[in-house]
């Protein structure tokens, strides 16, 4: 996920509530040869420098913050995400559920947007759902639902070895703002991927593609580095 927030004064709250031996503060920062949004490029097919900072609780509750450039044709530079969920497991079966809020604070119009999302996970699987739950007035064209979007997705991670695992992805995306995006009323998206890990951060090489009329298969080489503060 993007790596999908609270008011600092929240976070503040939340810092002293919990010490930080119950408490985890990561950062993280990377690059990408193309950013890709489920499955579709944000830059113009080019290259994007990404980064993100994220507090979570032992008992399971998370808030962060997360952003990269970005390049629609526009005067549109950059997207800034903040997000904020509860994560946690009941027996072997993972679950996340949370907002992620899209921002995107120097475009022209009106396109901010937020979404619910939930996750469930079970060993080497993962499966998910979002839905819009608020959209800026020019996410959509003229007379469909700006808020009318459902993305559903599974992903499967297998190790290959103890620094190497093989990733594969499917989604669906449909609603009204995918007919306003792309003329289509849904479209579904493939990926396959390789990362290996090392002790300066993962190295991820990606195919990946849409059924999206004259889409053609994208290859993707990223880098990120996790650190602790």
């Amino acid at each position: 996920m993007k790596q999908k927030l609270l008011s600092l004064s929240v976070l503040a709250g939340l810092m002293l509530v919990a010490p930080m031996s119950q408490a985890e503060v990561t950062g993280n920062i990377g690059a990408t040869s193309n950013y890709l949004w489920r499955g579709v490029s944000q830059t113009g097919d080019a290259a994007a420098v990404q980064g993100g900072i994220d507090y979570a609780h032992e008992s399971g509750f998370y808030i962060g913050t997360w952003g990269s450039t970005v390049d629609f044709g526009d005067d549109t530079s950059y997207e800034m995400d903040f997000y904020g969920g509860y994560a946690n497991s009941i027996g072997d079966i993972g679950y996340d559920v949370g907002y992620l809020y899209y921002g995107y604070p120097d475009a022209e119009g009106d396109i901010d947007f937020g979404e619910l999302y939930l996750t469930l996970s079970y060993e080497w699987l993962e499966v998910g759902v979002a839905k819009f739950v608020n959209a800026g007035d020019d996410v959509a064209a003229d007379g469909l639902d700006e808020k009318d979007y459902t993305y559903l997705h599974a992903a499967a991670t297998f190790p290959v070895t103890d620094t190497v695992s093989l990733g594969l992805y499917y989604a669906y995306s449909t609603g009204d703002v995918i007919e306003s995006w792309y003329g289509e009323d849904n479209y579904s998206e493939y990926a396959v991927s390789v990362t290996k890990t090392t002790a300066i951060g993962d190295v991820t090489f990606q195919l990946a593609n849409t059924d999206l009329p004259g889409d053609d298969v994208k290859f993707v080489m990223s880098y990120s580095y996790g650190f602790d503060f």
